[in-house]
C-alpha cells in the first residue's frame, strides 16, 4: 500500500512539475457566486489572464475545485473564456447554500477515517429568490426583461429563479445526455416543455418571469430531477416557499426602500423579524453592477433550507433547521423597481 500510494504521489508530483501547478486541486462541487467583479485568472502565481476575465457580480458559475483544503482560491468555469477554467479568490463570492462537498483529488488510504455523516440526514435545499429589476439591469435583452413594467408583479414581488436539492453537484439526475448537452450553454428552448397543471403553470409563469426564457425547462432539468417528485410537486412545492417570502416583512423592507442602499444586516434582521430569530443567519445576498451607472444593485438572496418540503411545509421551520452561516454575501446593494421607478420611497 505504501509503495502505490508513494508512487501515485509521485506521478501527481511529476505533473505538477511538468504543468508549474503551485498546488494539488481539491475537487469541489457546487455554485460559485460572485459577489464582485474580480479578476478570474488562468495562473494563481503569475496571475496570467488571458482575455482579461473578470467575474460578474451576482452571477453563478460552476465550481470545479479548490487550490488546497482550505482553500484561498476557487477553480471556476467561465463560460465563453479561453481556457474556461479560471480561479478567483474565495473572498470573491461565495458558494451558494453554503454546503458545497470538497474531495480529495488523490487516492486516499483505506486507513484513513470517513468524516462523520451529518447527524439529522434530513433533506437540505437552496431557495434563490431573484429581485428581478435587477437582474433585468444587467440583462435586458433578455424576453422577459423587454416586457418588464413598473406594474408588474415582478416589480415589487421576490421571484422564483429555482429550488436546489443539496449537497451541490447534486445535478441532472438521470438526465438524458441530449438534454444535458443543450442545457449548457443555455440552449434551454432545445429541452423538453415543463407539463404542469394549468393553475400550476399560470402561476409559475407570473412568479417565474424566465419562463419566457424557459427558465423553467433549465430548472428541472438540472435541479428538478434531483427532487424526487413529479414537475408538479417540484414547481408547486417552491411556489408555496415563495409566497411566504413575499407575505412577508422581508417583501416590504424591499418595497419600503426603492432608491436605497440595504445591508445584507437589515435584510437578515427582516428574516428574523419574519421566520424567527435566527432565521437571518440561513440567508445569504447576492449583488448585480448595473453597467450604465455602476451601482451595485441587489439581485438575489438564497436561502438555506432543511428537512422534507411538501404542500404545507413552513418556511419558517425549514430555516430554522437549517445550518447557520456567517458569511451574508453581499454586504450593501440597492433595492431598485425598475430603470424609470427607482427613486426613494416617502418614509
Amino acid at each position: 500500500m505504501r509503495t502505490l500510494t508513494g508512487l501515485v504521489f509521485g506521478s501527481a508530483l511529476a505533473a505538477a512539475s511538468l504543468t508549474g501547478a503551485a498546488r494539488a486541486e481539491v475537487k469541489m462541487s457546487g455554485s460559485f457566486v460572485a459577489d464582485a467583479t474580480c479578476p478570474a485568472t488562468q495562473a494563481i502565481r503569475s496571475g496570467r489572464n488571458p482575455g482579461n476575465i473578470a467575474t460578474d457580480a451576482g452571477q453563478s458559475y460552476e465550481l470545479l475545485a479548490g487550490n488546497k483544503d482550505a482553500p484561498t482560491h476557487y477553480l471556476i468555469r467561465v463560460p465563453g473564456a479561453d481556457p474556461e477554467r479560471r480561479w478567483v479568490k474565495v473572498d470573491c463570492g461565495h458558494v451558494s447554500g453554503g454546503s458545497a462537498s470538497t474531495e480529495p483529488a488523490a487516492p486516499v488510504s483505506a486507513d484513513r477515517k470517513k468524516p462523520a455523516a451529518p447527524a439529522s440526514r434530513k433533506p437540505e435545499y437552496v431557495l434563490a429568490l431573484s429581485w428581478q429589476p435587477a437582474f433585468c439591469e444587467t440583462r435586458p435583452g433578455k424576453t422577459e426583461c423587454k416586457a418588464q413594467t413598473a406594474a408588474g408583479f415582478e416589480a415589487t414581488h421576490f421571484t422564483l429563479h429555482g429550488l436546489w436539492p443539496q449537497p451541490k453537484g447534486n445535478f441532472y439526475c438521470q438526465v438524458a445526455a441530449a438534454d444535458k448537452a443543450n442545457d449548457n450553454p443555455a440552449r434551454w428552448q432545445e429541452l423538453p416543455p415543463v407539463e404542469l397543471e394549468p393553475n400550476t403553470r399560470s402561476e409559475l409563469d407570473r412568479v417565474m418571469p424566465g419562463t419566457a426564457s424557459a427558465l423553467d425547462r433549465h430548472e428541472w432539468i438540472k435541479h428538478g430531477t434531483c427532487y424526487g417528485k413529479s414537475q408538479q410537486a417540484y414547481f408547486s412545492d417552491a411556489l408555496n416557499l415563495t409566497r411566504a417570502a413575499n407575505a412577508s416583512p422581508v417583501r416590504d423592507l424591499f418595497t419600503q426602500n426603492i432608491g436605497r442602499d440595504l445591508t445584507s444586516g437589515q435584510i437578515r434582521a427582516a428574516f428574523d423579524s419574519a421566520f424567527g430569530p435566527g432565521a437571518g443567519k440561513r440567508v445569504r445576498v447576492s449583488c448585480v453592477k448595473d453597467p450604465s451607472s455602476g451601482r451595485r444593485l441587489i439581485g438575489e438572496l438564497t436561502l438555506g433550507l432543511t428537512g422534507p418540503i411538501g404542500p404545507n411545509s413552513s418556511l419558517s421551520e425549514l430555516l430554522l433547521a437549517s445550518v447557520p452561516t456567517n458569511n451574508a454575501g453581499c454586504p450593501k446593494g440597492m433595492s431598485i423597481r425598475s430603470s424609470s421607478s427607482d427613486t426613494p420611497s416617502p418614509s
